[in-house]
C-alpha cells in the first residue's frame, strides 16, 4: 500500500480503509498529524491495519530523529514539532524536488525577519482540516482573512501543528535549506 508525501493523516487513514486485502480497525483517534511516514508499505493477506499504522509511526519518528541531528545548527526552529510543521508546509508549497530547499529558506526567512508566512495550504488545511480541500473549491479571498491557528495570513509565526506528513525531502529540505535573503517566491505552472 503507497502512501505519497503530502497526504493528510485522514486521508491516508481512507486510502487504509479502500484496501479490501488489509483486515482490522484503524485507531479510533487519529495520530498527530506529521507523525506518519509517507511510503510504499509491503504486506501479508492479513496484516492488521494498526500494524501498518504502527510501521508508518516508527519510521517517521526514526527518519525525523535522524534529519533533526543533521540540521543547520542556526535554523530557528525550536523543537521536532515545529521541524515537522513547517517540512509539511513546505511539502504542500510544492511537488518539485529541486524546489524544496529555496521554498523551506523563503520561509525561515520569513519566520526570521517576524513575518508572516502567508501560505495557501495552511489556509486550506484551517478550513478543512485533514479532509482536504474539494477539488471544485478555489481560496477566496475571504479565505485568506478567515480566522483559523492555521491561517498563516492572519497569524504570525508557524501554526500549531503540522498540516500534512512530510517526505523525506522536505524535512531535508527544512534541515538544511538554500542560503539566501529570498522573502518570496512566485508559482508560475513549472
Amino acid at each position: 500500500v503507497s502512501f505519497p508525501e503530502g497526504l493528510t493523516v485522514r486521508q491516508m487513514f481512507d486510502r487504509m480503509l479502500d484496501d479490501a486485502v488489509l483486515e482490522g480497525d484503524l485507531p479510533a483517534a487519529l495520530p498527530a498529524e506529521g507523525s506518519l511516514r509517507p511510503d510504499t508499505y509491503k504486506f501479508s493477506r492479513g496484516t492488521k491495519r494498526a500494524e501498518i499504522i504502527d510501521q508508518m509511526a516508527a519510521a517517521q519518528q526514526k527518519l525525523v530523529d535522524q534529519i533533526w541531528d543533521k540540521r543547520d545548527s542556526s535554523l530557528p526552529l525550536r523543537s521536532k514539532v515545529e521541524f515537522v510543521t513547517l517540512a509539511s508546509i513546505v511539502e504542500k508549497e510544492t511537488g518539485v524536488p529541486d524546489e524544496r530547499a529555496h521554498v523551506a529558506s523563503v520561509f525561515l526567512n520569513r519566520l526570521g525577519k517576524g513575518m508572516r508566512l502567508q501560505s495557501d495550504p495552511t489556509i486550506i488545511y484551517g478550513l478543512f482540516g485533514g479532509e482536504g480541500k474539494p477539488a471544485d473549491r478555489p481560496i477566496y479571498q475571504s479565505d485568506l482573512k478567515r480566522d483559523t491557528p492555521y491561517n498563516t495570513y492572519v497569524i504570525k509565526g508557524l501554526p500549531p501543528t503540522p498540516i500534512a506528513n512530510p517526505g523525506k525531502d522536505a524535512l531535508e529540505a527544512v534541515a538544511n535549506p538554500w542560503k539566501t535573503q529570498d522573502l518570496y517566491f512566485v508559482a508560475d505552472g513549472t
